[in-house]
């Protein structure tokens, strides 16, 4: 039987250790500093069982922020989530407040905004880590109930704070969490503070005395649940990007809509936004509205995933004969939507596809709500591996157009450029199912664009007499047709991804920078290639690329000469190696079934030529 410190502490000087001084010495801190019986307890068996290996991975290797912050599997170790890294970790952040703020009053007047999602040890995280900051004298806006992740960086808007934190996992699996970090600026944290946080970390990696003192959560006058400040003001701000043209469409519109939040955090704000907007309420999958960490009925809670993780949607829908369905991912910051055809069979809109229609909505709004056509002063933003069709929908309207690298810490920072440069930032996306409609919330976020496409389709059905996907073919009709696919291997050996990428960087292994030519034996010529990982850009005149490079993420871009673009790309959370490709057409060219079968081609030659999944041993992704 394990026993909790310090009881573990006098155990561990009667165990044999390993003879490995950095591991032993690990193994003692985890000891020392370790209050949560659990995961003490793992450790100490590890240590009774001799598993040296495990232990050695679970400790002398450390968890580094990501994309935006921490995510991982929930077990000991500080490669991991637990409470210690959390409290490791909001530690670290604090001091990097201090350093930020030096003037004390400013940490009691703004402070910080914490929130959590339904997972397991998300609230015990968020308390945590509001422990941390109140023992700091930090003003801490600690939600009492589950949220979306977009009400974070709106609440640090809202509220002025410094900083938020939001504890979630997102859509990965039940047995991960994580810790997202927000900048005083509303957008997830980028360089150079993501790595300065980090340092900050690992300066600070004892926990203090009063770690896990609790009492600093009772009748704290630095404490505060900020609901009624924040989320009331949430769906007025919703109800203000929508004109009376379009409110009157949705209070005459009849349509209903399917609603799942995948067992996630997002079906009590959806219930509340639609209403305010003039919407019918959704209906609901019942099995699916509660919070539930084991995701019981859908063990992969992402919509993005299609028909598989979509089913009870679909069952809902077609029962309840509902023509559109709409899907958070369990954090709702991430949205799928569905359609009824022609077929009577649902059609699961990809990330493009609903971004290029999102992005003429928020155009048409834009030109409905102004009474005008000038849109020079308008722009928006879409990440390097989503689809160009906003790019040729700026060419022909007159609106500004940015790419910027994956993630929307990378858009909304460059969404704030544009701002406060005086640009109108009407939209922005990425292809993973995620939109920001209108500045209000600088992230990605769900629930106002579920509120969007409703309003959308309502628009369209009484205004239009159009569907989604008729007025998705309206807009290859204008702008050209645009056909992709995204999906993926997995792949969990770390040295293997690296060494399947570095062989496409030394295709020739006399020379650096040689990369394929040509994928089916030269009947498909690679025209130029972007590395963002190196930096290499055989596009520029000085070879170097224009956007950021992360050497910490594998990211190569193939654009051949016929106007195919295929991106490889690590994921920063999960076990995959992406593929993201495009075939642009031009509005002349009606060849839309030709120019489909021709990016499947591409795509299925380019993934078995360039990751070879059978001869290095990939998953791929499991078909519909």
């Amino acid at each position: 039987m394990c026993h909790p410190m310090p009881q573990a502490i006098c155990q561990l000087r009667n165990t044999p250790l390993s003879g490995d001084r950095v591991l032993d010495e690990q193994i003692k801190n985890w000891v020392k500093w370790d209050h949560n019986a659990d995961t003490l307890c793992q450790i100490m068996d590890a240590v009774k069982n001799e598993e040296w290996d495990v232990l050695r991975c679970r400790l002398c290797r450390r968890i580094t922020f990501g994309t935006a912050g921490l995510r991982a599997v929930m077990r000991a170790g500080f490669d991991s989530m637990n409470e210690l890294v959390i409290i490791q970790s909001s530690q670290g952040l604090c001091e990097y407040l201090k350093e930020q703020y030096p003037d004390e009053s400013v940490w009691s007047d703004r402070g910080v905004v914490i929130g959590f999602d339904g997972r397991y040890n998300s609230q015990r995280f968020a308390e945590l880590t509001a422990i941390t900051f109140l023992s700091n004298n930090f003003r801490v806006y600690l939600f009492k109930c589950y949220v979306p992740t977009p009400f974070i960086p709106y609440s640090i808007i809202r509220l002025n704070c410094l900083a938020g934190v939001m504890v979630t996992a997102s859509h990965n699996p039940k047995q991960d969490n994580g810790y997202k970090i927000y900048w005083s600026n509303g957008a997830q944290i980028v360089a150079p503070h993501d790595e300065a946080i980090n340092h900050a970390i690992l300066d600070n990696l004892k926990p203090k005395e009063d770690a896990w003192d609790e009492t600093v959560l009772c009748s704290n006058d630095l404490l505060c649940d900020p609901y009624n400040d924040v989320v009331p003001a949430y769906f007025d701000a919703l109800k203000k990007e929508m004109s009376c043209t379009l409110l009157e469409a949705n209070g005459k519109c009849q349509l209903s809509f399917t609603y799942t939040a995948m067992h996630g955090v997002g079906y009590p704000y959806i219930k509340l936004a639609f209403p305010k907007i003039g919407l019918k309420p959704v209906i609901p999958v019942r099995e699916q509205i509660d919070p539930d960490p084991e995701f019981s009925t859908t063990p992969s809670p992402n919509p993005e995933e299609g028909k598989t993780a979509m089913a009870l949607s679909i069952k809902t829908a077609t029962c309840k004969k509902t023509p559109i369905i709409l899907a958070n991912d369990p954090d709702a910051d991430r949205l799928g939507v569905g359609e009824i055809g022609d077929d009577n069979q649902y059609k699961l809109f990809t990330g493009n596809e609903m971004g290029a229609l999102l992005g003429w909505w928020s155009l048409e709004s834009y030109k409905l709500s102004n009474e005008t056509s000038d849109v020079s002063n308008c722009a928006m933003v879409a990440s390097t591996v989503s689809s160009k069709l906003l790019k040729c929908m700026a060419e022909m309207e007159g609106f500004s157009f940015y790419e910027t690298l994956t993630g929307f810490k990378w858009i909304c920072n460059k969404v704030i450029e544009q701002r406060d440069a005086g640009k109108h930032v009407l939209f922005a996306f990425e292809e993973s199912i995620g939109y920001m409609v209108s500045t209000n919330v600088l992230d990605k976020d769900g629930i106002s664009a579920a509120a969007h496409v409703a309003t959308m389709a309502c628009y369209l059905r009484c205004k239009k007499c159009m569907s989604l996907q008729e007025k998705l073919r309206d807009l290859y009709e204008k702008y050209g047709f645009h056909t992709s696919i995204v999906s993926y291997v997995i792949c969990r050996d770390k040295s293997l991804i690296k060494k399947i990428f570095e062989r496409l960087r030394n295709f020739d292994e006399d020379q650096e920078n040689t990369y394929p030519t040509s994928i089916m034996d030269g009947e498909y010529e690679i025209e130029n290639v972007r590395d963002l990982t190196t930096g290499y850009d055989s596009s520029t005149s000085d070879k170097k690329a224009t956007l950021p490079v992360d050497e910490n993420i594998q990211m190569i871009t193939f654009t051949f000469k016929n106007g195919f673009v295929i991106t490889l790309r690590t994921s920063g959370t999960e076990p995959k190696m992406k593929y993201y490709a495009e075939m642009c057409g031009k509005p002349e060219d009606k060849r839309w079934d030709e120019l489909i079968k021709l990016t499947q081609r591409m795509a299925d030659a380019a993934v078995n030529e360039f990751y070879e999944p059978e001869k290095n041993g990939l998953q791929r992704k499991p078909v519909d």
